[in-house]
């Protein structure tokens, strides 16, 4: 019983860090490095995810309910998001609001 207990601590751990991790990255990404071209470019999706998975990786040696796949699934929500807010720059979307022209 405890481990089905734990096994739902830890899922439910997983699925909080994943949507953290996306929803954080894709709103930085918009709204504080809409100016930086770096964060713009096509590779940063890719360099992100493998920080947040390197990260991930280390959390997982610390934490005992954190495992291999909740850092690479972290790792991938993080790049996801990233290239959701490069998606959003691009698109006009800042903040909660679009970019218009005024009429």
């Amino acid at each position: 019983m405890f481990s089905t207990i734990a096994g739902l601590i830890a899922l439910v751990a997983l699925f909080a860090a994943v949507a953290f991790g996306y929803g954080v990255s894709r709103r930085f990404v918009r709204d504080k490095l809409r100016f930086v071209d770096a964060a713009q470019k096509r590779s940063a999706p890719l360099v992100a995810a493998l920080g947040a998975w390197v990260f991930g990786s280390l959390a997982a040696l610390l934490l005992p309910f954190v495992g291999g796949f909740a850092a690479l699934s972290f790792g991938l929500a993080v790049g996801f998001g990233v290239a959701a807010g490069q998606r959003d720059v691009r698109l006009g979307a800042v903040g909660s609001r679009w970019l218009t022209d005024g009429r």
